[in-house]
């Protein structure tokens, strides 16, 4: 069984002390554990939006994604927060909602592709939010969570809720956490990857879904 992993920094595993301890290969060793044989790639970048996905997925990520039983997309983090930054700058919503717009185009177009080059199952996980504390990103991150469900419902894809992983618990498991504000990044680091305790704990909801059903 081949595992791939799509998606930006949090799949590429920055902030995690080492990329063993992130949750793809956390994921594919909690599936060996039981005795199956699963090799696990990643496709993923720190500073990756949804264009820049769908431009990997198309290119380089193109022969492994033939090759693989089971894909999972987690990907959208670093687009909502450019619009949230954007906005509170301007004090307008609306790049949050051009954001939002792009975003569905662009993660229908990687869905797309991947059912185009192989017949793997697609896992598609939701945003988890880095800034509870901070209305906009409450709000912003709701409706992309609503519209992943929603595209992915129509796409026979499969939605692995990691923002119910992290729900009253980003204070443990977000690396640098602070006051969970979204004007936490404006101080030059941005507190939004998981810490080695936030990888594990993705990986263990997500190793369920990566088995084929029966």
């Amino acid at each position: 069984m081949i595992y791939t992993a799509l998606g930006d920094s949090i799949t590429f595993g920055e902030n995690a002390s080492s990329l063993a301890r992130a949750y793809p290969q956390l994921a594919v060793s909690i599936l060996n554990s039981d005795s199956r044989k699963v090799r696990g790639f990643v496709l993923a970048r720190s500073g990756w939006t949804s264009h820049d996905l769908l431009e990997a997925v198309i290119g380089q990520g193109s022969s492994v994604i033939s090759h693989s039983s089971v894909v999972s997309v987690w990907i959208g983090g670093v687009d909502l927060a450019n619009a949230a930054l954007a906005s509170i700058k301007t004090k307008k919503t609306l790049a949050v909602k051009q954001i939002v717009t792009g975003y569905r185009r662009n993660l229908s177009s990687i869905f797309t592709q991947i059912k185009k080059e192989s017949r793997a199952r697609i896992i598609c996980c939701t945003q988890y939010n880095p800034f509870p504390n901070s209305p906009l990103s409450v709000g912003s991150i709701g409706r992309l969570n609503y519209m992943i469900n929603e595209l992915a419902y129509s796409y026979g894809v499969t939605v692995a809720p990691a923002h119910r992983w992290f729900d009253g618990k980003q204070a443990d498991l977000i690396y640098g956490y602070r006051k969970g504000k979204i004007e936490d990044a404006l101080s030059g680091s941005l507190p939004i990857h998981p810490n080695d305790r936030g990888h594990r704990v993705i990986a263990t909801g997500l190793a369920p879904y990566l088995i084929p059903r029966k």
